[in-house]
């Protein structure tokens, strides 16, 4: 098991552009991870290893219909971040998935996708039931009205200009830049755009 090498201090910026890309599935398309840990008895956002994780977030190519990889135990947030309609059938019910609009699921269900106006790009979110409970809500941003990111949570541009400000400095994000929250001068994101905030608690 090999530790992940992504920083979950308050105010680190992940960038996606840089994150390795990895097949999933039977060829269906390609996942980059942002992040992936557990929590501590505080709450507190502690990075995990490749195989040992209550949580993790990741950005995965959808491109071929096809079966998603099961995960047991786990509850599952997809939010379609590019593309028009994700066509999702959990357990025997069909769920049309829009643009912006997260559907959480269990992760152990079966779980296969159609792709009605073709390759969409997913947010996906992972965590341990029992362990990690998860939460993705867009926003829209403002730059008259900042976004804080506080404890155990992440804010992931999806679209627009954007810039996080902390500690006095101010430092422009790109398009699926992942911004990491905290209690203590918590980053601030201002701009023009949409952003997934995904939040993190203990059960």
């Amino acid at each position: 098991m090999s530790p992940t090498n992504t920083s979950l201090a308050t105010g680190v910026i992940i960038s996606l552009a840089t994150a390795p890309k990895k097949p999933w599935g039977q060829a269906q398309g390609q996942v980059r991870e942002i992040a992936a840990g557990t929590l501590d008895a505080d709450g507190t956002l502690l990075p995990g290893t490749a195989t040992a994780w209550d949580w993790r977030l990741s950005v995965a190519s959808i491109e071929q219909s096809g079966d998603f990889t099961p995960y047991d135990g786990c509850d599952r947030t997809l939010t379609v971040i590019a593309g028009e309609l994700l066509e999702l059938t959990s357990n025997g019910t069909v769920h049309a998935v829009e643009l912006y609009r997260p559907l959480k699921f269990p992760g152990g269900s079966n779980t296969s996708a159609a792709l009605p106006t073709g390759e969409i790009l997913a947010l996906n979110l992972i965590t341990r039931s029992g362990a990690v409970r998860g939460n993705v809500r867009i926003v829209e941003l403002s730059k008259k009205r900042e976004q804080h990111l506080f404890g155990s949570q992440f804010g992931v541009l999806l679209q627009g200009k954007a810039s996080v400000l902390q500690e006095g400095t101010e430092r422009e994000l790109q398009t699926r830049d992942t911004v990491v929250g905290g209690e203590e001068d918590s980053p601030r994101i201002s701009g023009r755009g949409f952003m997934a905030v995904v939040s993190l608690d203990l059960p």
